[in-house]
């Protein structure tokens, strides 16, 4: 069995691409599908459908992936145990995020301290920054409202409020104080999808105050709130930790029940004291 093959194969499993899985092998393309198609030939198999968009794995090559993610995986463990005694000169950190406003300055933090530290940073909801983590595609993610679960290590960071995002000439922008949960009974909303954190602790605040805005618009993104709500469509609602720098909207506070979020920073327990995992989460703020 050739291991120069079975490591070209992993890194295309996980990238989902022979492009990224060549860079990430720091070899070219074409010797990473020379490996794979050597390996396929030999064992006279198929283990990825290349289509024009992206390489798809086939339920043979899906098998194979988890093998070869559980043995490189433990053999980048060891490359991380080594480099500790290098003081962290050089190393590879996998984060996940469900939003980049606080994630962003710990990787500055991480990039003062330890210039050599080359960082890949996912960004995605809060189910899909889970799932990397779980599925070990994350080494640390930075995630919020987790439920604890075994195997899961999690350390708490911070709070946030709940808030009305509204257009700079809203009567509530004046309003610094906040404006209570109940006024927003029958008003004009735009919000994020039901499976945004944001959105379900404001849905369940809404319903344990039995307040029923009018939801128009549903969007996929932070970004499309704003231009929505800039734009005078509706009001809509934000996490404190996420307000942007825009002079045409202003958050404020929304008061009631139910409405505070919990962010933390995560890890598999079992990779907690490796050396690069334990320096990413020294850099947590002081609460």
């Amino acid at each position: 069995m050739n291991l120069f093959q079975l490591r070209a194969f992993d890194a295309v499993a996980r990238e989902g691409s022979f492009t990224r899985a060549a860079a990430r092998l720091f070899i070219s393309q074409p010797a990473v599908t020379g490996h794979i198609k050597a390996l396929e030939e030999h064992y006279q198999i198929t283990l990825l459908r290349r289509t024009a968009r992206r390489v798809e794995l086939t339920e043979e090559g899906t098998k194979l992936a988890a093998i070869t993610r559980a043995m490189f995986g433990l053999a980048e463990e060891a490359q991380v145990m080594l480099e500790a005694n290098r003081q962290l000169l050089t190393g590879r950190l996998e984060v996940a995020a469900d939003g980049p406003h606080m994630v962003m300055p710990m990787l500055a933090s991480l990039r003062t301290r330890y210039p050599g530290i080359t960082v890949n940073l996912r960004l995605g909801n809060a189910q899909e920054t889970l799932a990397a983590l779980l599925s070990e595609h994350a080494d640390v993610a930075v995630l919020t409202e987790v439920a604890p679960r075994k195997g899961l290590h999690l350390q708490a960071l911070n709070e946030s409020r709940i808030c009305a995002l509204v257009p700079a000439g809203h009567p509530w922008a004046q309003q610094l104080r906040g404006v209570q949960l109940k006024v927003l009974d029958q008003v004009i909303m735009v919000l994020r999808e039901p499976s945004s954190i944001t959105r379900r602790t404001f849905d369940e605040a809404c319903a344990q105050a039995k307040v029923n805005p009018r939801v128009l618009l549903e969007l996929d993104s932070r970004e499309a709130v704003t231009e929505a709500v800039a734009a005078e469509l509706g009001v809509g609602v934000v996490s404190s930790v996420e307000v942007s720098h825009d002079p045409r909207v202003v958050a404020v506070p929304i008061i009631g029940e139910g409405l505070v979020n919990r962010h933390m920073m995560g890890c598999m327990e079992r990779r907690r004291d490796l050396r690069l995992i334990q320096a990413f989460f020294e850099l947590a703020p002081i609460r």
